[in-house]
Protein backbone atom coordinates (compact mmCIF):
# COMPACT_ATOMS: atom_id res chain seq x y z
CA UNK A 1 0.00 0.00 0.00
CA UNK A 2 1.37 3.16 -1.38
CA UNK A 3 1.14 6.10 1.22
CA UNK A 4 1.00 9.71 0.30
CA UNK A 5 1.38 13.07 1.89
CA UNK A 6 -2.46 14.05 0.95
CA UNK A 7 -3.91 10.17 2.62
CA UNK A 8 -2.94 11.33 6.10
CA UNK A 9 -5.23 12.80 8.40
CA UNK A 10 -4.72 16.57 8.63
CA UNK A 11 -4.42 16.60 12.10
CA UNK A 12 -1.35 14.28 11.31
CA UNK A 13 -0.04 16.63 9.24
CA UNK A 14 2.28 17.84 11.34
CA UNK A 15 4.24 14.78 12.20
CA UNK A 16 4.57 13.00 8.89
CA UNK A 17 8.00 14.03 8.20
CA UNK A 18 9.19 12.77 11.53
CA UNK A 19 7.27 10.01 10.93
CA UNK A 20 9.18 8.94 7.91
CA UNK A 21 12.37 9.54 9.23
CA UNK A 22 11.42 7.22 12.24
CA UNK A 23 10.39 4.40 9.70
CA UNK A 24 13.18 4.69 7.40
CA UNK A 25 15.64 4.68 10.53
CA UNK A 26 13.77 1.08 11.38
CA UNK A 27 15.14 -0.29 8.67
CA UNK A 28 18.47 -0.95 9.92
CA UNK A 29 19.38 -3.74 12.72
CA UNK A 30 21.55 -1.23 14.54
CA UNK A 31 19.44 1.15 15.38
CA UNK A 32 16.89 -1.01 16.99
CA UNK A 33 19.78 -1.55 19.22
CA UNK A 34 20.62 1.82 19.56
CA UNK A 35 16.76 2.59 20.74
CA UNK A 36 16.68 -0.52 22.65
CA UNK A 37 19.77 0.62 24.96
CA UNK A 38 18.97 4.39 25.04
CA UNK A 39 15.30 3.85 26.51
CA UNK A 40 16.62 0.93 28.93
CA UNK A 41 19.10 3.21 29.82
CA UNK A 42 16.69 6.68 30.12
CA UNK A 43 13.49 5.56 31.39
CA UNK A 44 14.00 2.06 33.21
CA UNK A 45 12.84 2.80 37.08
CA UNK A 46 10.81 6.49 35.87
CA UNK A 47 8.17 6.77 37.99
CA UNK A 48 4.25 8.13 36.96
CA UNK A 49 2.98 11.29 38.80
CA UNK A 50 -0.19 10.81 40.77
CA UNK A 51 0.11 6.89 40.85
CA UNK A 52 1.64 4.30 43.66
CA UNK A 53 4.93 2.82 41.48
CA UNK A 54 6.65 0.06 42.20
CA UNK A 55 8.91 -2.46 41.30
CA UNK A 56 9.23 -6.73 41.40
CA UNK A 57 11.51 -8.69 39.88
CA UNK A 58 9.48 -12.34 39.81
CA UNK A 59 10.71 -15.97 38.89
CA UNK A 60 10.62 -16.81 34.88
CA UNK A 61 9.16 -20.55 34.88
CA UNK A 62 11.11 -21.15 31.83
CA UNK A 63 14.65 -21.14 32.88
CA UNK A 64 14.72 -17.41 32.00
CA UNK A 65 16.49 -15.04 33.60
CA UNK A 66 14.24 -13.00 36.49
CA UNK A 67 11.50 -10.75 35.05
CA UNK A 68 11.31 -7.20 36.22
CA UNK A 69 7.74 -5.90 36.16
CA UNK A 70 6.67 -2.05 36.89
CA UNK A 71 3.18 -2.32 39.02
CA UNK A 72 0.73 1.25 39.23
CA UNK A 73 -1.85 1.65 41.20
CA UNK A 74 -4.06 4.60 42.43
CA UNK A 75 -3.30 6.67 45.00
CA UNK A 76 -6.90 5.94 46.57
CA UNK A 77 -9.25 3.72 45.81
CA UNK A 78 -10.99 1.12 47.66
CA UNK A 79 -10.21 -2.52 46.57
CA UNK A 80 -9.78 -4.78 45.68
CA UNK A 81 -9.37 -3.71 42.23
CA UNK A 82 -9.43 -5.67 38.71
CA UNK A 83 -5.66 -6.20 37.59
CA UNK A 84 -4.43 -5.15 34.09
CA UNK A 85 -1.83 -7.05 32.62
CA UNK A 86 0.09 -4.06 30.26
CA UNK A 87 2.51 -5.41 27.60
CA UNK A 88 4.49 -2.06 25.92
CA UNK A 89 4.89 -1.94 22.02
CA UNK A 90 8.29 -1.40 20.03
CA UNK A 91 7.96 -3.89 17.21
CA UNK A 92 9.06 -7.12 19.60
CA UNK A 93 12.81 -5.38 19.72
CA UNK A 94 13.04 -2.45 21.88
CA UNK A 95 10.96 -0.75 24.16
CA UNK A 96 10.37 -0.47 28.04
CA UNK A 97 7.40 -0.49 30.51
CA UNK A 98 7.64 3.19 31.37
CA UNK A 99 7.69 4.57 27.40
CA UNK A 100 3.44 4.05 27.90
CA UNK A 101 3.26 5.81 31.40
CA UNK A 102 0.52 8.16 29.88
CA UNK A 103 -1.84 5.73 28.60
CA UNK A 104 -1.13 3.36 32.19
CA UNK A 105 -1.86 6.75 33.92
CA UNK A 106 -5.22 6.98 31.47
CA UNK A 107 -6.29 3.88 32.07
CA UNK A 108 -6.09 4.02 35.96
CA UNK A 109 -7.82 7.30 36.11
CA UNK A 110 -10.78 6.19 33.86
CA UNK A 111 -11.31 3.07 35.82
CA UNK A 112 -9.50 2.43 39.17
CA UNK A 113 -7.12 -0.81 38.57
CA UNK A 114 -3.83 -2.31 39.13
CA UNK A 115 -0.87 -2.35 35.79
CA UNK A 116 1.62 -4.78 36.06
CA UNK A 117 3.73 -4.09 32.93
CA UNK A 118 6.40 -6.87 32.49
CA UNK A 119 9.75 -5.74 30.73
CA UNK A 120 10.03 -8.53 28.69
CA UNK A 121 13.15 -9.91 26.59
CA UNK A 122 13.34 -8.05 23.13
CA UNK A 123 14.60 -10.00 20.34
CA UNK A 124 17.73 -8.18 20.28
CA UNK A 125 18.49 -10.23 23.42
CA UNK A 126 16.49 -13.56 22.75
CA UNK A 127 13.54 -14.42 20.05
CA UNK A 128 10.98 -15.94 20.24
CA UNK A 129 9.52 -17.52 22.64
CA UNK A 130 11.21 -15.35 25.17
CA UNK A 131 8.93 -12.28 25.15
CA UNK A 132 6.15 -14.23 25.23
CA UNK A 133 7.00 -16.68 28.06
CA UNK A 134 7.83 -13.48 30.08
CA UNK A 135 4.29 -11.84 29.26
CA UNK A 136 2.95 -15.38 30.16
CA UNK A 137 4.73 -16.00 33.13
CA UNK A 138 3.45 -12.88 34.24
CA UNK A 139 0.22 -13.33 34.04
CA UNK A 140 0.83 -16.87 35.91
CA UNK A 141 2.50 -14.57 38.67
CA UNK A 142 -0.71 -12.19 38.82
CA UNK A 143 -3.04 -14.99 38.86
CA UNK A 144 -1.23 -16.30 42.18
CA UNK A 145 -0.54 -12.43 43.63
CA UNK A 146 -3.26 -10.31 43.07
CA UNK A 147 -4.43 -10.16 46.20
CA UNK A 148 -1.18 -9.52 47.55
CA UNK A 149 -0.94 -6.14 45.41
CA UNK A 150 -4.77 -5.17 46.36
CA UNK A 151 -6.51 -6.92 42.80
CA UNK A 152 -9.57 -9.11 42.29
CA UNK A 153 -9.24 -12.84 41.54
CA UNK A 154 -11.62 -13.52 39.87
CA UNK A 155 -10.59 -12.30 36.15
CA UNK A 156 -7.75 -10.35 34.73
CA UNK A 157 -7.57 -7.92 31.77
CA UNK A 158 -4.99 -8.24 28.75
CA UNK A 159 -3.47 -4.89 27.09
CA UNK A 160 -0.69 -3.60 24.75
CA UNK A 161 0.07 -1.28 21.55
CA UNK A 162 1.54 -2.87 18.25
CA UNK A 163 3.90 -5.70 19.45
CA UNK A 164 2.37 -5.42 22.90
CA UNK A 165 -0.77 -5.95 21.33
CA UNK A 166 0.48 -9.28 19.86
CA UNK A 167 1.86 -10.54 23.38
CA UNK A 168 -1.74 -8.95 24.27
CA UNK A 169 -3.50 -11.41 21.48
CA UNK A 170 -0.97 -15.05 22.11
CA UNK A 171 -1.09 -14.65 26.24
CA UNK A 172 -5.37 -14.45 25.86
CA UNK A 173 -5.28 -17.01 23.39
CA UNK A 174 -3.05 -19.52 25.65
CA UNK A 175 -5.07 -18.88 28.99
CA UNK A 176 -8.01 -19.33 27.10
CA UNK A 177 -6.64 -22.68 26.00
CA UNK A 178 -5.01 -23.79 28.99
CA UNK A 179 -7.66 -22.50 31.29
CA UNK A 180 -4.24 -21.23 33.42
CA UNK A 181 -6.47 -18.34 34.77
CA UNK A 182 -9.49 -16.18 33.50
CA UNK A 183 -9.44 -13.19 31.01
CA UNK A 184 -12.00 -10.62 31.66
CA UNK A 185 -11.85 -9.36 28.31
CA UNK A 186 -8.63 -8.13 26.15
CA UNK A 187 -6.96 -4.69 24.45
CA UNK A 188 -4.62 -5.71 21.58
CA UNK A 189 -4.51 -2.61 20.55
CA UNK A 190 -3.31 -1.81 16.75
CA UNK A 191 -1.67 -5.41 17.12
CA UNK A 192 1.42 -6.78 15.60
CA UNK A 193 0.03 -10.32 14.77
CA UNK A 194 0.54 -11.57 11.25
CA UNK A 195 4.20 -12.63 10.45
CA UNK A 196 3.20 -13.50 7.20
CA UNK A 197 2.94 -9.97 6.06
CA UNK A 198 1.08 -10.24 2.65
CA UNK A 199 -1.65 -8.14 3.46
CA UNK A 200 -2.75 -5.67 1.10
CA UNK A 201 -1.99 -2.85 3.74
CA UNK A 202 1.60 -4.52 4.77
CA UNK A 203 2.68 -4.96 1.30
CA UNK A 204 4.77 -2.21 -0.01
CA UNK A 205 3.35 0.11 3.01
CA UNK A 206 5.31 3.17 2.76
CA UNK A 207 3.88 4.99 5.88
CA UNK A 208 5.27 6.90 8.56
CA UNK A 209 6.63 5.47 11.84
CA UNK A 210 6.18 1.72 10.57
CA UNK A 211 6.35 0.50 7.17
CA UNK A 212 6.67 -2.43 5.11
CA UNK A 213 10.78 -3.08 6.03
CA UNK A 214 10.95 -1.64 9.89
CA UNK A 215 7.96 -4.71 9.92
CA UNK A 216 10.11 -7.42 7.89
CA UNK A 217 13.11 -6.60 10.14
CA UNK A 218 11.35 -6.82 13.10
CA UNK A 219 9.30 -9.87 12.09
CA UNK A 220 12.66 -11.48 11.00
CA UNK A 221 14.64 -10.81 14.87
CA UNK A 222 11.14 -11.74 16.72
CA UNK A 223 11.34 -15.41 14.76
CA UNK A 224 14.46 -15.73 13.75
CA UNK A 225 15.45 -19.81 14.48
CA UNK A 226 11.41 -20.29 14.33
CA UNK A 227 10.26 -23.34 11.54
CA UNK A 228 6.86 -23.51 12.92
CA UNK A 229 4.89 -20.51 13.74
CA UNK A 230 2.24 -21.13 16.01
CA UNK A 231 -0.69 -18.87 17.34
CA UNK A 232 1.63 -18.04 20.38
CA UNK A 233 4.13 -16.60 17.84
CA UNK A 234 1.80 -15.00 15.72
CA UNK A 235 -1.78 -14.67 16.72
CA UNK A 236 -3.05 -13.99 13.29
CA UNK A 237 -2.52 -17.87 12.69
CA UNK A 238 -5.12 -18.90 15.10
CA UNK A 239 -7.84 -20.67 13.61
CA UNK A 240 -10.28 -21.06 16.79
CA UNK A 241 -11.68 -18.05 18.20
CA UNK A 242 -14.53 -19.20 20.27
CA UNK A 243 -12.45 -19.00 23.39
CA UNK A 244 -11.23 -15.86 23.27
CA UNK A 245 -12.27 -13.11 25.70
CA UNK A 246 -14.68 -9.68 24.96
CA UNK A 247 -12.10 -7.63 23.17
CA UNK A 248 -11.46 -4.02 22.61
CA UNK A 249 -9.19 -2.59 19.67
CA UNK A 250 -8.74 -0.04 16.88
CA UNK A 251 -6.20 0.72 14.07
CA UNK A 252 -5.10 3.52 11.55
CA UNK A 253 -6.17 3.49 8.22
CA UNK A 254 -2.84 3.29 7.28
CA UNK A 255 -0.65 1.17 8.57
CA UNK A 256 0.92 -2.22 7.76
CA UNK A 257 -1.35 -3.84 10.55
CA UNK A 258 -4.63 -2.13 9.71
CA UNK A 259 -6.28 -5.60 7.42
CA UNK A 260 -4.26 -7.94 10.30
CA UNK A 261 -6.47 -6.19 12.67
CA UNK A 262 -9.54 -6.18 10.82
CA UNK A 263 -9.36 -10.02 10.17
CA UNK A 264 -8.97 -10.78 13.79
CA UNK A 265 -11.68 -8.61 14.14
CA UNK A 266 -14.20 -10.19 11.89
CA UNK A 267 -13.03 -13.95 13.49
CA UNK A 268 -13.81 -12.91 16.54
CA UNK A 269 -17.23 -11.48 15.33
CA UNK A 270 -17.82 -14.85 13.48
CA UNK A 271 -17.18 -16.80 16.92
CA UNK A 272 -19.82 -14.63 18.74
CA UNK A 273 -17.18 -12.74 20.90
CA UNK A 274 -18.31 -9.18 21.95
CA UNK A 275 -16.21 -6.78 20.46
CA UNK A 276 -15.65 -2.84 20.19
CA UNK A 277 -14.00 -1.81 17.83
CA UNK A 278 -12.76 1.48 15.04
CA UNK A 279 -10.48 2.75 12.37
CA UNK A 280 -9.36 6.01 12.16
CA UNK A 281 -9.17 7.42 8.92
CA UNK A 282 -5.71 8.86 7.67
CA UNK A 283 -3.52 7.46 10.56
CA UNK A 284 -0.42 5.74 10.91
CA UNK A 285 1.16 3.51 13.06
CA UNK A 286 1.36 4.86 16.70
CA UNK A 287 -0.43 8.00 15.68
CA UNK A 288 -2.18 8.47 19.20
CA UNK A 289 1.39 8.39 21.45
CA UNK A 290 3.74 9.81 18.43
CA UNK A 291 1.11 13.02 18.00
CA UNK A 292 -1.25 12.83 21.98
CA UNK A 293 -2.68 16.10 21.62
CA UNK A 294 -3.91 15.92 17.56
CA UNK A 295 -8.07 15.80 17.60
CA UNK A 296 -7.68 12.30 15.59
CA UNK A 297 -5.60 11.04 18.68
CA UNK A 298 -8.21 12.43 21.40
CA UNK A 299 -10.97 10.71 19.46
CA UNK A 300 -9.16 7.60 19.53
CA UNK A 301 -7.97 8.24 23.45
CA UNK A 302 -11.79 8.78 24.24
CA UNK A 303 -12.86 5.81 21.97
CA UNK A 304 -10.71 3.21 24.34
CA UNK A 305 -11.52 4.69 27.58
CA UNK A 306 -14.88 4.95 27.04
CA UNK A 307 -14.95 0.96 25.86
CA UNK A 308 -12.56 -0.10 28.85
CA UNK A 309 -14.66 2.13 31.30
CA UNK A 310 -17.58 0.00 29.78
CA UNK A 311 -15.91 -3.67 29.85
CA UNK A 312 -14.84 -2.80 33.41
CA UNK A 313 -18.36 -1.52 34.70
CA UNK A 314 -19.79 -5.11 32.56
CA UNK A 315 -17.17 -7.58 33.22
CA UNK A 316 -16.16 -6.42 36.88
CA UNK A 317 -19.22 -5.98 38.37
Amino acid sequence: MKVTRDMVNRDLLGSYALGRIMARSFHTRWFSLLVFRFSAAILRGKNIRGLVCRERHIPGRNGGPPIRVRVYGPTAAIGPLPVMLYFHGGGYVHGVPEQFGAIIKDFIETAPCIIVAPDYRKAVEAPYPAAFNDCYDTLLWVRDHAASIGGRTDGFIVSGHSAGGGLAAAVSLKAAETGDARIAFQMPLYPMIDDRQNSASAVGNDAPVWDEEANKLAWSRYLDGVTNVTPYAAAARCTDYTKLPPTITYVGSLEPFRDETKTYVENLRRADIPVEFEVFDGAFHGFDVMAPEAPISKRANRFLMGSFQKFVQRYFP
